[in-house]
Parts: structure tokens; C-alpha cells; sequence
């Protein structure tokens, strides 16, 4: 028998860290007498059991009103097809952050926010779930780019574009691409080579007025939306938006950044490394153990453990 002689990898696996938050949701599930799916005991047995995948009842009622008047209004507001999964990264957001929504307190939030070096809108800030502007990209069919969570100033403009991950293992890729539409060829110099651009999409525009076609981007032959579409669509959006993209994500998951003897890795890292030194300031990450350490200081956290709970974090 031959003997794997390799040292362990010195980084975190994602598998480990899906089992770990998979046993914590069914073992929550199971406590609260939550019918689940048979065969995956962390996912709700049906989507209409959706609020109870939501911790605080007050939480599960504001997303309720809140999608009903921003329907009326005239925004999308789309409840996620597996936001009754347990590791639904939308549930997850609902729950880390709806209670500071329901009671108008931004506070653990903003200090968060302001540690990273960051602007806070200041004084009667508000937020934005599901935010979206069909007019930034002139995405006038189908699903336009959404944002999970905008921080708004106190005249309702957005400018803090909050995307929430959990155990996702990549940013959403170009649906072109997977579709077999494209060949994944780089269409920085010539942007009809993208069948987006040529109905009418203003990503690749946008990324030529803010130069991110202009370096690296530019210059490699393979197309970097076709695996990281949604990340650039999301940046994008948000300087557009005259603001900027901040990712949430779980310290646990290697995905999205890591650290480890051989320097930091991940998609973040790896992403904002290929963007003009002039923008990077306009990307920030905050995690989960982050805003929960905030929570915990903060009056009104009588939740946290159950979140925690939820979310394996007591481990």
C-alpha cells in the first residue's frame, strides 16, 4: 500500500465547512419541530415554510411588507428559490441583519463599516433589500443585476452595495458562457465579440469608462466575466452608483478569502488584484464572525445565539 507522503494542505476546504453548517441547520431545524425535506434534514420540507428558516417571527413579517410594497412600487423583490434551504445565503442576510432593518439600528453595522476605512452615509441612514436599477446596464428583459442589501444616505440614495455569500463556491458566472453562446474569448478590444454587448448590455462600456479593460483584464485572452460575471457586474453597478461593493462572507469558507503559510488566497484577493490600483479602494470585505462581534456589543442581541446555532458558529 502506498502512502501519501504530501503534507495536509495548509488551507481551510470548503466540503469540511458545508458539512459543518449542514449538521448545524439540521440540528436547528430539528429543535424547532421544523418539518424538513426527508432526504437533506437542512432543508424546510416545502418553499412555503420559508419564514421558518427566519429567526426573530418580526424579521419573516417586515421581509413580507417589505416585498409587497416594493412590488407596488414597481421593484422586483424576488424571495430566492431555495430561500427554505438552511444554508441560504438570503435567510442568512434576513436573519443577520433584519433585526437591525426592524428596529432602524444600523449601529454594529456602521462601526463595522467604518473599521474597514470605509464612509458611512451618516446621520438617518436606511437600507434597500433586493436593490436594483434596470437603467445602469440598459437591462430591459429578464432578471436585471440585483444587490442583496444597499445602504441608503438620508435622501434614499444608495451608496454602500452590501452582496451577501455563505457556502457559495464561486460569484455567478456569465450564463452565455454555460449556455455554449460563447467561446470565452476576451472582448476588451473588440466588444462586439460579446453577444451582450452586441443586444445592447453595458458591461463591457462600463468597464472601458472605468479603465478596468484597459490592464490586465485587457491584455489576457480569456474572458474574465465568463467565470466571475457576477462580481464585475456588482462592482460595476456600484460605481456607477457613485459608491461601493462590500462582500459578506463566512470566515470558515475558503472561497472567498483565506489565510494560510503561503499568503492570502481566494476569489476577493485574486479579483481585486486584477483591477486598477485606482479603484481597489472601492471593494471591501466584511465577514459574519465580523458583524456578529459587533451585534454582541450592541443592546438588543438576544438573537445572536440562535443564530449562532443556526450557523455552526459555536463550534
Amino acid at each position: 500500500m502506498i502512502k501519501n507522503s504530501h503534507a495536509p494542505w495548509p488551507y481551510p476546504r470548503h466540503l469540511d465547512f458545508v458539512k459543518n453548517v449542514r449538521k448545524a441547520a439540521s440540528k436547528w431545524f430539528q429543535n424547532q419541530g421544523y418539518s424538513t425535506n426527508p432526504k437533506y434534514p437542512y432543508i424546510l420540507a416545502e418553499w412555503k415554510d420559508w419564514h421558518n428558516n427566519i429567526i426573530l417571527p418580526a424579521v419573516a413579517q417586515f421581509i413580507r411588507e417589505t416585498s409587497g410594497r416594493q412590488r407596488e412600487d414597481g421593484n422586483n423583490f424576488p424571495l430566492h428559490k431555495y430561500i427554505h434551504h438552511g444554508l441560504s445565503s438570503q435567510a442568512m442576510l434576513f436573519n443577520l441583519v433584519g433585526p437591525m432593518l426592524v428596529t432602524w439600528n444600523y449601529e454594529p453595522l456602521k462601526r463595522l463599516i467604518e473599521r474597514k476605512g470605509l464612509y458611512w452615509p451618516g446621520a438617518d441612514s436606511g437600507a434597500i433589500l433586493e436593490y436594483e436599477d434596470r437603467s445602469v446596464f440598459d437591462e430591459g428583459q429578464g432578471q436585471p443585476t440585483s444587490i442583496d442589501l444597499a445602504i441608503t444616505s438620508q435622501d434614499g440614495t444608495p451608496q454602500i452595495f452590501i452582496e451577501a455569500k455563505f457556502v457559495e463556491q464561486e460569484f455567478g458566472g456569465c450564463s452565455v458562457f454555460a449556455n455554449g453562446d460563447c467561446d470565452g474569448r476576451n472582448p476588451a478590444r473588440n466588444h462586439d465579440l460579446c453577444y451582450l454587448h452586441h443586444i445592447g448590455r453595458k458591461y463591457w462600456s462600463l468597464m472601458h469608462k472605468y479603465g478596468i479593460d484597459q490592464e490586465q483584464i485587457g491584455t489576457d485572452s480569456i474572458c474574465v466575466m465568463a467565470p466571475h460575471y457576477q462580481f464585475f457586474r456588482e462592482f460595476l453597478f456600484a460605481l456607477e452608483k457613485g459608491g461601493i461593493f462590500v462582500l459578506l462572507s463566512d470566515e470558515r469558507s475558503p472561497v472567498f478569502r483565506c489565510t494560510g503559510p503561503k499568503g492570502e488566497r481566494g476569489i476577493m484577493p485574486f479579483l481585486t488584484d486584477l483591477l486598477p490600483s485606482k479603484l481597489r479602494h472601492k471593494v471591501a470585505m466584511i465577514s459574519i464572525q465580523e458583524l456578529i462581534a459587533e451585534i454582541r456589543i450592541t443592546e438588543g442581541n438576544h438573537w445572536v445565539g440562535d443564530f449562532s446555532d443556526k450557523y455552526g458558529l459555536r463550534q
